[in-house]
């Protein structure tokens, strides 16, 4: 399974990436923001981190690299997508995932261990997990408060993948933190699963994640 690790300037976890795609059996490689081609690719995570340094908003410049014509044909070909806090917001900003990721109710950056509900185990990501399985993964970002003007149809589709259980850091609309498209191949979660796939980080909880994409 050949899984392109998408690599802007200013990416921060894509070495956490790629060593969590190892550890579950993958063939990681980093591409990088202005390779358009990379149809030789199974599937691919948009790390996260502060590309272009989160000018004028976060993901706004990502989402116009040539990088994003790639991303948006393995889309079109059936390949899973998963997008990691400022991967999540990219894939927000171009629309490949419904609602947005905006600033925290509490505008600051937040960096902590969180308590997670799996609402969906239909994605390629969650498959290893039980339906409402509650885990453990940290969040750090200052624009996760999640937002969308169409909930009921959300719910509908079964397009909420993980909510915050308990306390709700960033004031994200029903505590959404995780989000797909309608086909559950494109994903989006703010918490970090590449932070949480050893025992040594104080979780291995995410590791499930890189599992599901190798086993897709």
């Amino acid at each position: 399974m050949k899984v392109g690790v998408i690599r802007f300037p200013g990416s921060n976890c894509d070495r956490d990436v790629y060593h969590a795609l190892e550890l579950a059996g993958g063939e990681p490689e980093f591409i990088w923001w202005n390779q358009k081609n990379i149809s030789h690719l199974d599937a691919a995570v948009i790390p996260g981190g502060f590309s272009y340094g989160d000018y004028l908003r976060a993901g706004a410049i990502a989402a116009i690299t040539p990088v994003i014509e790639g991303i948006k044909s393995l889309v079109k070909d059936e390949k899973p997508v998963l997008g990691i806090c400022n991967g999540a917001q990219i894939l927000a900003e171009v629309g490949l995932v419904p609602g947005v990721f905006t600033v925290n109710e509490n505008p600051k950056f937040n960096c902590q261990w969180t308590q997670l509900k799996v609402k969906t185990n239909r994605t390629p990501f969650t498959s290893g997990y039980s339906k409402d399985e509650i885990i453990r993964l940290p969040v750090a970002h200052a624009e996760g408060r999640y937002f969308n003007e169409n909930m009921e149809l959300l719910k509908e589709n079964n397009q909420i993948v993980l909510q915050f259980e308990g306390e709700n850091p960033n004031g994200s609309m029903e505590s959404i933190t995780g989000v797909c498209d309608e086909t559950g191949l494109v994903c989006a979660v703010m918490p970090h699963p590449e932070r949480a796939s050893e025992l040594i980080l104080g979780s291995d909880d995410g590791l499930k994640f890189f599992k599901g994409i190798v086993n897709y």
